[in-house]
């Protein structure tokens, strides 16, 4: 009997772009889902490929050589659940269970410990780059043991994206570290996400830009500092009509942003860490309010701005929003990261930024020229305590800040939001401010709460009877 060297569960999009990847990449993969439809599917790609196509978990399991390596690419919560459940009783000691989905980073720290108590051997691994991604390379973040990395490295490293010849897979740490940087991946996504709508509305609704105006200018933009993948579909999106109606269909759809959940997690657990991030928050915030949809319909006959036109030389505001882009956009990742150094000693992760920014290049989303200068700071120093102040970046934002202001103020003037680039600057302006107005906020709770204060001229907890 033809034994498989892979395992994949969960025959959907990503699943099945996947188990088509490793093949391609010489390995035989076994493939299993409820489906019976994406089970036959699977089965009419078997007849010219070295695939096996499974309808029933017994034979899948008796498929995969040992140790069996199990791919599960269900979605996150019960069905994950299900999954690993259905799996248990039927696995020997040294199996190893992969979860690709976008499961929240503490289930895996909780569901890494319990599968370990039974001789089980799990990693829980992001996986960034949608469909496409994941069936030509995608970007992979693997959390476990590191013996479970060893058992999936010659295979991760063979189906990764490829940047400069090097795989965009790395071993992030123990437990749910793999999907913990995942998590913050996506948070800066939405970070890039928010900066770039921001500035489309900038463009479009301030300067007036048409959208092949849009188009060419995203598209230069993509052959400097800026070439990133979003950057460059933005450039595409501008440029596609509707047949119907012979319309752009960036007009036609309708503007409320959707959420999965992982942006929101990653503010979430800001919040619990202690660290700042508001740009990322921002852009959470920014898809919320872009859901109530009716109720800003109905404000904007009551509630009045100023006139959405911004004054001025056009291609000059235009180099202006550019540059204030790039630094709101540093300002973003330098959240991210500074999350992700709490992240690493609150959960003892013990990250490796450099490698981090180096599998973020390819394959994922947030793949940009941009990371190459990430990941060269943190080779500098892995212990930087801020994107903002390595030598490079911090000339950088001397530099970009005049145009940031530039922007939060001309969207201010002309009543466009910029939730994003004005949480940008503010984290900027305090993060270089040697003394912030804390102190009164301090005094404020000593007087309503007797919480205590420090004293810069002496050691120790102070309190004050203010009455």
């Amino acid at each position: 009997m033809k034994k498989a060297n892979f395992g994949v569960m969960g025959l959907g999009v990503m699943g099945r772009m996947l188990a088509l990847n490793m093949e391609r990449n010489g390995f035989c993969v076994a493939g299993y889902d409820l489906d019976a439809v994406k089970v036959a599917s699977f089965g009419e790609e078997a007849q010219t490929k070295n695939l096996i196509a499974c309808d029933t978990l017994e034979s899948f399991l008796k498929t995969l050589e040992h140790p069996r390596r199990i791919l599960i690419m269900v979605p996150a919560g019960k069905p994950i659940e299900s999954a690993i459940n259905s799996l248990k009783p039927l696995l020997s000691k040294g199996d190893l269970l992969i979860d690709g989905g976008n499961t929240y980073f503490y289930d895996s720290e909780l569901r890494s410990r319990e599968l370990e108590l039974l001789g089980l051997i799990y990693i829980g691994a992001g996986v960034s780059g949608g469909e496409q991604g994941a069936l030509w390379g995608p970007s992979i973040m693997p959390g476990g043991q590191p013996k479970a990395w060893e058992l999936v490295k010659p295979v991760f490293e063979a189906i990764a994206a490829k940047v400069d010849g090097e795989p965009c897979v790395a071993y992030m740490g123990p437990r749910g570290a793999g999907h913990y940087v995942k998590m913050v991946h996506n948070g800066i996504e939405y970070g890039d996400m928010q900066l770039i709508a921001e500035t489309y509305d900038l463009l479009h609704r301030g300067l007036g830009l048409t959208n092949p105006e849009l188009h060419d200018v995203f598209a230069e933009w993509n052959k400097g500092d800026l070439e990133s993948y979003l950057i460059e579909i933005t450039a595409d999106i501008f440029s596609r009509y509707d047949r119907a109606t012979d319309k752009a269909i960036v007009d036609l759809i309708l503007d409320e942003a959707q959420q999965k959940g992982t942006g929101k997690w990653t503010s979430q657990n800001s919040f619990d860490l202690g660290a700042p991030i508001p740009t990322i928050n921002a852009a959470v915030e920014s898809r919320i309010i872009s859901g109530l949809k009716e109720e800003r319909v109905a404000a904007s006959s009551l509630l009045v701005g100023p006139k959405t036109q911004i004054k001025g030389d056009r291609a000059q505001n235009i180099a202006f929003i550019r540059d204030a882009l790039y630094t709101a956009k540093i300002c973003s990742y330098a959240q991210g990261f500074g999350m992700l150094r709490m992240a690493s000693k609150e959960y003892s992760y013990d990250f490796n930024y450099s490698e981090i920014a180096r599998i973020w290049r390819g394959g994922c989303i947030i793949r940009a020229r941009f990371l190459n200068d990430i990941r060269d700071a943190y080779k500098r120093n892995n212990d930087l305590t801020n994107l903002m102040v390595d030598p490079e970046f911090s000339t950088k934002m001397n530099r970009g800040q005049a145009a940031l202001r530039t922007v939060v103020s001309m969207a201010a003037d002309s009543g466009i939001p910029t939730l994003a680039f004005n949480s940008a600057l503010a984290y900027y302006d305090a993060y270089r401010s040697n003394r912030l107005p804390a102190n009164l906020t301090q005094a404020q709770r000593d007087y309503f709460g007797a919480h205590t204060y420090r004293r810069l001229d002496k050691e120790g907890s102070f309190h004050t009877e203010w009455n």
